[in-house]
């Protein structure tokens, strides 16, 4: 049975029949706090056995918990509570797409961000929805429709979007349904889709207000082209991959000369000479010069002349410094011929054939064209060679084809003044990005940013709001507007009632529908702008470094043009999920961890945990190693509130209760009148949550995680734990007893609070199996600031700590028997001695002390030559007596054999580090290795003659 399941309904109080036993034997030995029953002072009542709880959490709870959490309304934001709205819109996921480590590592810092602020009282807002996923989603929806045969074209666009809604309503749930697994507490009333009608309606009305402000054209550009797809697509659509490949040198003869008159050009892609337009050399490569000015034959082209010209581009190295410029298949050609006036030639069709101006070769594949091509060059005498090289191959993300640079008509919009608004945004503080070295990398993108090609030759998404004229030139008349009806009253005012309009067929690229997505989905344009500048001065945007061009930017440029200002005040970058070896995750490599196994095995809260270690901006490295620690972490937060429940009183205990929330630690008189490991525990937590607090609000989630984790582990369950139980069963003091339930349950009730944001599965569940929760962990108040802590009190107990620490070290160096309980003399001064006294029996438990046979004096015992001598800290000093913790004359004879052993083994390794045939033939690192160990060795021996010459005289003095 689980923690929650003892939970009652609101107001979650647990009834007497679900009290807890406080029966120490119950417990399970697991958690390291176990004690004998003997040593209890309570008088139980037994009740449900503490054997019926899990031993650890149970990760099949999380699902309930969570719709618990929604069907509460607790994800939804509550606007009355007076101050500052957090607003964070969430990276849209693809409608097609399964959950995986990037779109993991995005919800939990989304959510440790909401989840914070929702804590801290103002009203938090987290946007969720879905992308349409242009592309993707056609695609998917295609081969679907091949599987039954079909194709889409057969189906006419109608029919297809109609199958492609169905496959929507079907399937598009997935990745919802996963990132609510993660905990996400977003507010699912507020979901949107891309392709919504209110989202449709600010797409359009974007693309309308852009066009009227002479923002957007229609021209004939390079592109990305995927021949698979007939589309234009993104260049973040676009995967290069080192591939090997083939240089093919190729003869151009020189037009008039004579037959040893030519230039020899290399290229990877030969099938595109057929648009060559001109051949380049640079104007310092004296080898070429006197061809400049002249003209070349293209090959297989029934002599077709281009001119030989000289520019800088060309780089003399390459090859054999002769560049073909083929304009309409390379976008360096592309550029180079538009600053030069070159025509531009396009011999490829949409789908990857060659056309008519290849002559022969039209209708050929690209890839049957290239060998078809070198095969008739070989014949023709005008192939020089070819040779092995490797190629950086674009492919399309969607279909892993080869992607074209090709020429196509398209609607750009123009980039540079809105780039200017978006740079001075950030200049003037207006827009934050975190870390802050990104921010050159985005200055420098917008200050030399192109313009933006918008349309993509789909069936699936924002259909262009343009309507062409029936009989009319496509390019010079054309219509925009935000419907038909619209567009057909525009055109009858223009060309009279008796016109015909249709629509272009293309579709807008899915980025432009997404930059619009911060304030869309907030209601633009029906919502004023005044209404946003109310939302955004604590609005964030979170997401990876990946892609702050080609989505943070463009909606920065938006929101600025749509809205008057930024879309957001922060905007914080995360780096990549890699594997263990720091590779990136890859089906190839076969190194992709799947978040919903990995939940299915570790548990959500290891693994929100784990990713959130990671350090803003930096990649991180994930490996079973990481998320089995925070594993076990999760468990000791559960072995951690087993104990602290088992040791408060029973729930109808109303005044055993009473007394507890009578304490209070809020002031310095209240935390001076608390025990020493009490006042150290409440300190070092106020600390911890001024520390916590102060990294939170500077979005450095990785050091709130290793300082929680920290203080959970090394100062709460190692030192605390341990030290209550000396006040809990050995006191014999009511009122110290009391005090030490106190302080377990707030502190443990406040590092549920702090781990929250991260670990909200069970922190939840151990929190609604305190008793006298009234509110669900969700949803309750952070923990005050600036709360009181002594710093004196702090280093008096981490005295104790380095006592206790130098005696468990002793014990360990002499392998004294766990259960043998020793004497001990502490010297001290007279003020360190009444503190450390006080607690004589805290010492005594953690250390493993006769309690009855501790002595505190300020100079050293008449016994201190046969004692081992500790040093703790400056003026804190214990001496164990030898006797006790071991038999001498067994330990000489034992240690008198390990020397004679280590000795041999040393020389061993003196007599090779001695040989010059070693020293000059063994590899530099055998070499180092050796000394090494020779000087490890060295050291040891040292250490036991010491030990050695100790344990003899301490023989003799005892004689």
């Amino acid at each position: 049975m689980s923690l929650h399941q003892m939970a009652v309904s609101p107001p979650f109080l647990l009834s007497s029949r679900s009290a807890y036993s406080l029966n120490p034997l119950l417990f399970s030995k697991r958690c390291r706090f176990f004690l004998p029953r003997s040593q209890s002072r309570f008088t139980f009542i037994k009740r449900r056995s503490f054997a019926e709880l899990a031993k650890s959490f149970d990760f099949t709870s999380e699902e309930r918990i969570y719709n618990w959490w929604q069907s509460q309304g607790y994800f939804r934001p509550k606007f009355d509570r007076g101050s500052d709205p957090f607003v964070i819109s969430m990276p849209p996921p693809n409608v097609t797409g399964s959950l995986h480590m990037g779109h993991a590592m995005f919800v939990t810092l989304e959510d440790i961000m909401v989840r914070y602020h929702r804590m801290r009282g103002r009203p938090t807002l987290w946007l969720p929805g879905t992308d349409h996923a242009g592309i993707a989603t056609q695609l998917v929806v295609e081969r679907m429709l091949a599987s039954e045969g079909i194709k889409r074209v057969e189906l006419g666009r109608d029919e297809f979007a109609k199958r492609v809604w169905e496959w929507k309503e079907k399937y598009g749930g997935t990745i919802t349904n996963q990132i609510k697994r993660l905990g996400a507490s977003c507010d699912w009333t507020r979901e949107h889709f891309t392709l919504d009608e209110q989202l449709s309606r600010a797409v359009i009305e974007a693309f309308v207000r852009l066009h009227e402000k002479g923002l957007i054209y229609q021209g004939s550009y390079m592109v990305n082209w995927s021949p698979k797809l007939q589309t234009a697509v993104s260049d973040l659509e676009v995967d290069y991959s080192e591939e090997p490949g083939t240089l093919y040198y190729i003869k151009y003869r020189v037009a008039g000369g004579s037959r040893s008159d030519f230039l020899t050009i290399a290229t990877t892609r030969p099938e595109t000479l057929f648009g060559d337009v001109a051949v380049a050399v640079h104007p310092q490569d004296e080898r070429y010069s006197k061809y400049v000015g002249q003209m070349a034959i293209v090959p297989m082209t029934y002599g077709r002349h281009v001119p030989i010209i000289s520019d800088k581009y060309v780089d003399k190295d390459f090859g054999t410094g002769v560049l073909k410029i083929s304009p309409g298949h390379d976008h360096n050609d592309y550029l180079l011929a538009r600053k030069l006036g070159l025509p531009i030639l396009n011999v490829m069709n949409k789908d990857g054939t060659l056309n008519e101006v290849a002559g022969l070769y039209c209708g050929l594949d690209r890839f049957e064209a290239r060998k078809k091509l070198w095969s008739d060059l070989e014949e023709t005498d005008l192939a020089v060679k070819k040779e092995p090289h490797t190629l950086r191959v674009p492919r399309s993300q969607r279909g892993g084809e080869v992607i074209e640079p090709l020429v196509s008509k398209q609607w750009f919009v123009t980039m540079e003044p809105l780039a200017e608004k978006a740079l001075r945004a950030v200049e003037k503080g207006e827009l934050t990005i975190m870390p802050e070295r990104f921010e050159k990398i985005y200055n420098h993108w917008l200050s030399n940013i192109k313009d933006w090609c918008i349309s993509r030759q789909l069936w699936w998404g924002h259909r262009i709001p343009v309507w062409y004229i029936v009989g009319k030139d496509c390019e010079e008349e054309y219509i925009v507007a935000r419907n038909s009806e619209e567009a057909l009253m525009k055109a009858r005012d223009k060309y009279g009632k008796e016109v015909e309009i249709y629509q272009d067929p293309d579709v807008l690229d899915t980025w432009f529908s997404s930059a619009l997505w911060p304030f869309s989905t907030l209601g633009w344009p029906d919502v004023s702008a005044e209404d946003f500048k109310s939302f955004y001065p604590t609005t964030m945007l979170e997401t990876g470094h990946d892609i702050l061009f080609f989505w943070v930017a463009r909606m920065v440029m938006m929101g600025i043009e749509f809205t008057g200002t930024v879309p957001f005040s922060y905007v914080y970058l995360h780096g990549l999920i890699r594997d263990s070896q720091g590779r990136k995750m890859s089906k190839t490599l076969g190194n992709v961890i799947d978040p919903i196994d990995t939940i299915k095995e570790f548990g959500t809260d290891a693994l929100r945990f784990t990713l959130a270690l990671g350090t803003a901006g930096q990649d991180l490295n994930l490996s079973t190693e990481r998320l089995t620690a925070n594993k076990a972490f999760t468990n000791k937060l559960w072995n951690a509130g087993k104990f602290v429940l088992q040791n408060l009183p029973n729930q109808d205990d109303v005044s055993g209760w009473q007394n507890i929330q009578a304490c209070e630690f809020d002031t310095e008189e209240s935390l001076l009148r608390l025990p020493l490991p009490e006042c150290w525990v409440v300190s070092k937590l106020h600390m911890l949550i001024h520390a916590v607090t102060e990294s939170y609000n500077k979005f450095f989630f990785g050091d709130v995680a290793r300082e929680t984790y920290d203080f959970f582990w090394g100062d709460f369950a190692d030192w605390y734990i341990e030290a209550s139980k000396a006040h809990l069963y050995h006191s014999g003091d009511d009122s110290v007893a009391l005090i030490a339930q106190a302080v377990l349950l707030y502190v443990f009730e406040n590092i549920l609070k702090l781990l929250h944001p991260f670990m909200p599965f069970v922190t939840e569940e151990l929190w609604q199996a305190l008793p006298y929760r009234k509110e669900a962990l969700i949803i309750s108040t952070w923990p005050q600031n600036s709360l009181p802590r002594n710093t004196n009190l702090v280093k008096r107990f981490e005295n104790l700590q380095a006592m206790t620490r130098a005696i468990r070290n002793a014990r360990a160096e002499y392998s004294v028997e766990p259960a043998k309980r020793l004497s001990a003399s502490i010297v001290a001064s007279e003020e360190v001695i009444q503190y450390i006294s006080e607690e004589k029996e805290v010492l005594a438990l953690l250390s493993r002390l006769d309690v009855d046979n501790i002595h505190f004096t300020d100079s050293p015992p008449g016994d201190a030559k046969q004692s081992v001598h500790l040093v703790a800290s400056e003026g804190l000093e214990a001496y164990l007596p030898l006797a006790d913790m071991v038999d001498i004359s067994a330990e000489v004879q034992r240690l008198t054999k390990r020397l004679s052993k280590m000795e041999t083994e040393y020389e061993g390794l003196k007599a090779r580090l001695t040989s010059p045939k070693f020293i000059e033939k063994a590899p530099e690192d055998i070499v180092r290795g050796v000394q090494e160990k020779a000087a490890e060795a060295e050291e040891k021996i040292n250490l036991t003659k010491n030990r050695l010459a100790f344990l003899k005289s301490t023989v003799l003095v005892s004689q």
